[in-house]
């Protein structure tokens, strides 16, 4: 039997869920701006090709999303969504680490804190290939 309180599988599973849940109404609402501001890609098979094209330009930096997505950019605002369904496992790290300090847990504080820098360190550092 676990001695876990009963509010900690709770909030952990809150955050799990709300964060995909807003990624996913994030990159819907991504997707149907993108294609209200160019209805030609449902009659369009040429141009709906453009838009998946591998060398269509994408926003590739935090600022370039939260500034396209400000714009109304479609492309941007799937981008945002899918930058948030990362970012939720992460934000469950950060609440792992409040809850081991609220039950003054030293020793998991100081393991879950390390592995929430070396994420945040790989998000920094990281490269795209």
């Amino acid at each position: 039997m676990s001695t876990e309180p009963r509010w900690v599988d709770n909030l952990i599973s809150y955050v799990l869920r709300g964060g995909v849940t807003i990624s996913v109404v994030v990159v819907l609402a991504g997707i149907v701006i993108t294609f209200v501001h160019h209805p030609e890609y449902f009659r369009s098979r040429p141009a709906l090709g453009a838009l998946t094209n591998p060398g269509t330009s994408y926003p590739r930096t935090v600022g370039a999303v939260i500034e396209g997505a400000r714009e109304g950019r479609g492309q941007a605002i799937v981008t945002l969504g899918l930058l948030l369904l990362i970012a939720t496992p992460v934000a469950r790290v950060a609440v792992s680490i409040a809850v081991f300090v609220i039950e003054h847990d030293r020793l998991y504080v100081v393991i879950t804190a390390v592995v929430f820098g070396l994420l945040l360190l790989s998000f920094v550092f990281g490269t795209s290939g």
